[in-house]
């Protein structure tokens, strides 16, 4: 292999590495950890998808009104591991109520991260113990 082959091999590496390391974004970017929320409501959609999978929740606001928050929670993966699968797997099922505590989003959107689950037969999982990043 010549110098220009090594050369392609190392440039396309590097980017790819770049893509990657850029992809995946800073929780605290997104949310506040200093608004902490709860909220009580019917699981009206979930996304199974990686590197957050995305829980929908119907809420009631006090004026009796109807808000869908959304939720990021751990890849897919992570939260079989916590027994929180698909309803099938005794994990997230459409149309239960579930309460979730976490973190606003910065933008004012009704979105959160999560941190805890309340499943509706009363199992509270832990979701996140601390700085998702590392730091």
């Amino acid at each position: 292999m010549g110098f220009k082959s090594y050369f392609a091999l190392t440039v396309g590496g590097l980017l790819l590495a770049a893509t990657s390391a850029t992809a995946h974004h800073a929780v605290q970017a997104q949310y506040d950890f200093d608004k902490p929320i709860e909220f009580t409501g019917v699981l009206v959609k979930m996304e199974w998808i990686n590197p957050h999978s995305m829980m929908h929740l119907e809420v009631t606001n006090k004026d009796g009104s109807k808000a869908i928050w959304i939720f990021q929670t751990t890849a897919a993966g992570a939260l079989r591991q916590r027994g929180l699968g698909r309803a099938a797997e005794g994990g997230f099922e459409v149309g239960k109520t579930y309460t979730a505590t976490g973190f606003a989003a910065r933008n004012g959107n009704p979105m959160g991260f999560l941190k805890e689950i309340t499943m509706p037969d009363g199992r509270h999982v832990t979701m996140w113990f601390g700085d998702p990043n590392g730091d």
